[in-house]
Order: structure tokens, then C-alpha cells, then sequence
């Protein structure tokens, strides 16, 4: 033990077992060396009750430990070594339960040198213990369990949209005889393809293609010029094109725009296709005009935007008067 004069010196437990010193009206304070646990101890309520008999009244609360250091359970829970290698087994509990969260099978490390602590606990009996067991089991499962649900609801949403198409598309009686001819095993993989196919084609930008042809080849063919004006002219500078699957606002338009095209190609079809008796080629028909013109105003669209883009200025900062 190494002793050292203090002048209003006065101490407290922290959570690591380390003694930090503040000011008390203790003349000699002990530095106590934590490598012999025994002999700290012992020294330790020696000195608590120094503390006590010299009528600290604000022992209690700011050394709560202090009155009851003989009987205090020490523990060496890490690799650490010197001052830090012994502390209480109240405050090292305290501390696991605040890194635990309420989580008593999470592990806690030590923050110095990262050693796992080995935390024991009583033997259960046979019906907490099955209990438990049973727990930690629908604890292990329950995210599986999950996944499957929400694999399972996306897989038949998908085959219920796929019979609506069909119905939509071909009729509604034509569409349900078709179905009931149908091998079961054909109609659960390819219903669920409808929806696939649908967004995929969706993401094919095909008016994109089309718009970098007509801004290359432009100037070769003065029809264009009169059809889509600003085509075939300069521009001061390229402006940049976000990519359309970057943004989320995007993504969703597309889904939205591949699930509702069926009805739409129907629609379309009805209006400008009357004529024609037979329902899928009706829808097909509607379909291919509804893409043509879409794609014709779309180009037409984004090549304005492109000049506008092209043409844009900065402006000077506006000076103020009197400045």
C-alpha cells in the first residue's frame, strides 16, 4: 500500500472498482494497490470506517458501498491487470444488465480489452427449462416464419393478378375456360410470370433508344425538325440525365404504370378497335397504340426538356445600392 497526503480529499465508488478522489475532510487518503484483492479490501473497510467514525454525513450517499466493503463480492471478470482488474460484482451485474437491454442471452464484452465475460446462471427445472427452451425456439423461427408469410402473400397476389389479366384480356368466359382446360401446375408458374414479365418489359426504356438516335441522326433528315422541332439543333452544352431507377419515385411509377397497362391496353383497345370480334387481339392492338402514342408524346417531352435544360443561364448576383 502506498500512502499519500490528500488535504480535503474525498473519495466514491465507480462502477469499473476504481476510487476516484474529491475533496473530503480527511487529512491521509490511502492509494490502494489492486494486484493483492485481500489486503485492498481489508484496507478498504479500515478505511470506510475511519471515514464513518469521523461523522461524514454524506457518506451514504456518496460512498454507498462503504459501510458494507468486507462483505462487497469482488470478481476479475477480463484480462485486465492494475486497478482496473478487480470490481464489484453488484456494479459489474448493474452494468451487464444496461448493455443487455433486457436480452439475457446477449453477450457483453469488456470495453478495455475486449474479453468475453462468462456469465453462469442456476440450473433450471424441467418445466422452466422446456419453457425456455420453447422460447428461444419461437424466437429463432419467428423471422423465418416471417419471410415465408411474406413470400407466400406476394406469390399468390401475383397468381390472382395473373387470372384477373387473363380474364381481362381474353374475356371473362374465354378466360375461365381456358384456365379450367389449363394443367394446375402450368397455371401456379405461369400466372405468377404475368406480373413478372409485365414490370420487366416496363423497364425497358425503349423511347430513351429512340431519343439518342433522333439526336444523332437529326440533322440527316429535315423531317424530323418539322415534326419534333429542336431536334436537329445545337446545343450549348450536354446537360446531365439522372438515371430513372435511381430514384424511388421512379421505381413505384413504374410498377404502377406495368400493373394497370393491361386494363389500359382493354380500354384502348374498345375504343379505337371496336371493330375487331375477337378480345385478345382487340387488347393486343390497344396495347401497341397506347405504347406508340405514350412513347411518341414521352420523346417529344424529354427532348424539350433537354433543351431547356441545354439553354439555361446563371444570372449575375444583384449588387445592392448603397453598397
Amino acid at each position: 500500500m502506498v500512502l499519500g497526503p490528500v488535504s480535503r480529499a474525498r473519495f466514491r465508488f465507480l462502477p469499473s472498482g476504481k476510487v476516484s478522489l474529491q475533496q473530503l475532510n480527511v487529512k491521509t487518503v490511502p492509494v490502494l494497490d489492486m494486484s493483492n484483492t485481500d489486503f485492498h479490501k481489508r484496507e478498504y473497510g479500515n478505511l470506510a470506517k475511519r471515514l464513518e467514525l469521523e461523522g461524514n454525513s454524506k457518506l451514504s450517499s456518496s460512498f454507498p458501498y462503504a459501510s458494507k466493503a468486507r462483505k462487497t463480492e469482488w470478481v476479475r471478470p477480463c484480462r485486465c491487470r492494475g486497478s482496473t482488474k478487480w470490481v464489484h460484482q453488484t456494479c459489474l451485474q448493474r452494468w451487464v444488465d444496461e448493455k443487455q437491454r433486457g436480452n439475457s442471452t446477449a453477450r457483453v464484452a469488456c470495453p478495455q480489452c475486449n474479453a468475453e465475460y462468462l456469465i453462469v446462471f442456476p440450473k433450471l427445472g424441467p418445466v422452466v427449462y422446456v419453457l425456455d427452451l420453447a422460447d428461444r425456439l419461437i424466437s429463432k423461427a419467428c423471422p423465418f416464419a416471417a419471410a415465408g408469410i411474406m413470400v407466400g402473400s406476394i406469390y399468390w397476389t401475383a397468381v390472382t393478378y395473373g387470372a384477373v389479366t387473363v380474364m381481362q384480356v381474353v374475356g371473362h368466359k374465354e378466360g375461365l375456360d381456358v384456365m379450367e382446360r389449363a394443367d394446375p401446375l402450368f397455371l401456379l408458374i405461369g400466372l405468377p410470370t404475368i406480373p413478372v414479365m409485365l414490370i420487366l418489359g416496363k423497364m425497358i426504356r425503349w423511347e430513351d433508344y429512340v431519343l439518342r438516335l433522333w439526336r444523332k441522326y437529326s440533322n440527316k433528315l429535315q423531317i424530323l425538325n418539322s415534326i419534333f422541332p429542336g431536334i436537329g439543333c445545337p446545343v450549348p452544352r450536354i446537360p446531365a440525365e439522372a438515371n430513372p431507377l435511381a430514384d424511388h419515385v421512379s421505381a413505384t411509377r413504374i410498377l404502377c404504370g406495368a400493373l394497370v397497362f393491361p386494363t389500359i391496353a382493354t380500354i384502348v383497345g374498345k375504343l379505337m378497335f371496336s371493330s375487331v370480334n375477337s378480345n385478345l387481339q382487340r387488347t393486343i392492338l390497344g396495347g401497341i397504340a397506347f405504347v406508340a402514342i405514350k412513347g411518341a408524346f414521352k420523346v417529344y417531352f424529354k427532348q424539350q426538356q433537354y433543351l431547356r435544360q441545354a439553354h439555361r443561364k446563371i444570372l449575375n448576383y444583384p449588387e445592392q445600392e448603397g453598397a
